[in-house]
């Protein structure tokens, strides 16, 4: 839990900088800033999928997931929708001089910070390996959103790190209920593809190649049903 606590004071830490600026960040400040978190979450990607792909049973298994993932997620517009979602409460809820009020940045500061492979992943490695290092990334990542967000929004924003630490938290205690079941042979699978998908996030922040990581979350789910199908099925009958 060391990795999410870390997680909810930077946000707290973020929005009171950020609450305390009010006035609002420099844009180049802001770029430099995301620029350096995208470079972090690319090397903590590769990192990621060459410290795994060595030893994976299913060297191709990472692409079947990517690859049924993106076509669920994209039929699913899970891309789509969370966006709207996002654009919906940043052009909602302006006070009558036409600010932007709280209810409209908490909404999306929610949802920014809990929706992604850092926030979900970081959880379950903190809890099966004592591995912080992907909260300890994403702590920076929020704590520079939240910074952001926090110069426009105000302090109010800091309420957002009581709802990603219930999140992270959660996530945490469920994947240590279920660690027996979650064999590592099965966590390498994951990683692969959690790792390409860090890494495509970094790609996006550094306005590389725009990629609709949302849509690709899915794969995250198809390892699970492949080694429940080999379990259940005995190795397919011993083909595998």
């Amino acid at each position: 839990m060391i990795g999410t606590i870390a997680n909810t004071i930077a946000i707290l830490v973020g929005s009171a900088i950020g609450g305390t600026v009010r006035r609002g960040l420099k844009e180049k400040y802001q770029n430099v800033l995301f620029t350096a978190m995208g470079l972090a979450a690319t090397g903590l990607g590769i990192n990621a999928v060459v410290q795994n792909m060595p030893n994976s049973s299913y060297p191709v298994l990472f692409i079947a997931s990517l690859a049924i993932g993106g076509v669920v997620g994209t039929g699913l517009d899970l891309d789509g929708r969370f966006n709207r979602l996002v654009d919906r409460h940043s052009k909602e809820g302006e006070d009558a001089s036409g600010a932007p009020s709280l209810g409209r940045g908490l909404s999306t500061a929610i949802m920014l910070f809990c929706v992604g492979t850092l926030s979900i992943l970081g959880p379950i490695n903190s809890a099966l390996y004592g591995d912080e290092t992907f909260l300890f990334t994403n702590a920076m990542l929020d704590f520079v959103t939240s910074m952001v967000l926090a110069s426009t929004f105000g302090y109010g924003i800091a309420i957002a790190a009581g709802v990603l630490f219930c999140w992270q938290g959660s996530i945490f205690l469920l994947a240590t209920f279920l660690s027996p079941l979650l064999s590592g042979g099965l966590m390498c699978e994951i990683s692969i593809v959690g790792g390409f998908l860090i890494f495509a996030s970094g790609l996006s922040i550094l306005k590389i190649k725009e990629i609709s990581t949302m849509n690709l979350l899915p794969g995250l789910f198809v390892p699970p049903i492949w080694f429940a199908l080999v379990s259940l099925t005995g190795g397919f009958g011993g083909l595998l």
